[in-house]
């Protein structure tokens, strides 16, 4: 199982969306949400709010058989859920340009107790 964590930052201004947006995702939309990541490959997914000096970020913990799999398939899907976290999460919120993959980090540090 792989295991990934990344940041994404806030837009100045789009805090109270957000927020709103994951009630969505936890609310209304949580069916769509949990089937959206099964069929990603998704295993574990967990997000946090981090407020910091240089704005707010959104904390993401992933884990999966194949990452770069969830990535692809969050990013090619059709199905309205998925348009919708794009439209609303990826661009509005964080806005990232779809248009280029998204930055891929690299694991500096490991501690197993």
């Amino acid at each position: 199982m792989a295991h990934y964590a990344f940041i994404n930052p806030v837009v100045a201004g789009k805090l109270e969306a957000w927020k709103s947006y994951i009630k969505d995702m936890n609310g209304p939309r949580n069916n769509e949400r949990k089937e959206s990541r099964k069929k990603a490959g998704l295993t574990v997914e967990r997000v946090w709010l981090q407020h910091t000096p240089m704005g707010d970020f959104a904390v993401v913990y992933w884990e999966a058989r194949d990452i770069s799999k969830v990535f692809d398939g969050l990013m090619k899907s059709d199905a309205p859920f998925d348009k919708w976290f794009r439209d609303k999460i990826l661009v509005e919120v964080h806005g990232m340009d779809l248009s280029k993959p998204p930055p891929m980090n690299e694991l500096m540090l490991d501690f197993k107790a």
